[in-house]
């Protein structure tokens, strides 16, 4: 009952049609939601962190992208933008997309970040960085720094800090926890996989779109 609740009370507030419904079904996003690594109790106040956190979900699922099995990162970032409807309806409500490679100038170098967004219910900057095999603690440095540089060269005075996603293909719970605990930008490190595997356990409990739509059916007692 309360998964199905779940996603009636989404499908009120985000204005979900049938089809994203039974998409978002599909993919389990109720064992999704909320379920990444990050660092947003220790580096955001609530309840910005607890909104922060339910926002991002681990796993991503692409599995509207098509690409070769020896992919790179840049490849990855391309598919995602040639499918931005599809990537931003997976990402969720809120995400507006600013650009690829946004370039920032630090010092004398630049520096290139993979995908920028703007989220409109956080109000602030989202990073979203792309890395095509295993979590390795070096990342949560870089993206550290890219953060750092978003907020002093782009966040502006009603903006909120600044937050970075790191997707990698996979990851090691114990690493991502050490290596998050000591750094002091708001992120939080997820899994993607190309294809959509739910696991045979849930699929008997997933509600049923008629089910759901009865419920959306029903008048207020």
């Amino acid at each position: 009952m309360t998964e199905a609740l779940y996603y009636v009370n989404n499908t009120i507030e985000n204005n979900w049609s049938r089809n994203v419904l039974t998409h978002q079904i599909e993919s389990g996003l109720y064992h999704r939601e909320g379920k990444a690594i990050t660092n947003f109790t220790d580096t955001l106040p609530a309840p910005q962190s607890d909104l922060a956190q339910q926002l991002i979900k681990d796993p991503y699922t692409f599995d509207f992208l098509t690409l070769t099995h020896d992919y790179n990162e840049r490849e990855l970032e391309k598919a995602l933008i040639d499918h931005i409807t599809k990537f931003l309806l997976e990402l969720g409500t809120g995400f507006a997309f600013v650009g690829r490679q946004k370039v920032l100038q630090v010092g004398e170098r630049d520096f290139f970040l993979d995908l920028l967004f703007y989220h409109t219910k956080l109000h602030c900057y989202v990073v979203i960085e792309l890395k095509t095999g295993e979590f390795e603690p070096e990342y949560a440095g870089k993206l550290n720094f890219y953060l750092k540089a978003v907020d002093e060269q782009l966040r502006g005075d009603r903006d909120e800090p600044t937050i970075g996603i790191l997707l990698c293909k996979s990851r090691d719970r114990v690493v991502v926890e050490y290596a998050l605990s000591d750094i002091g930008k708001p992120m939080g490190v997820s899994e993607y996989q190309l294809t959509r595997a739910l696991p045979d356990n849930l699929k008997p409990s997933l509600p049923s779109i008629e089910e759901l739509e009865a419920q959306l059916g029903e008048p207020e007692s």
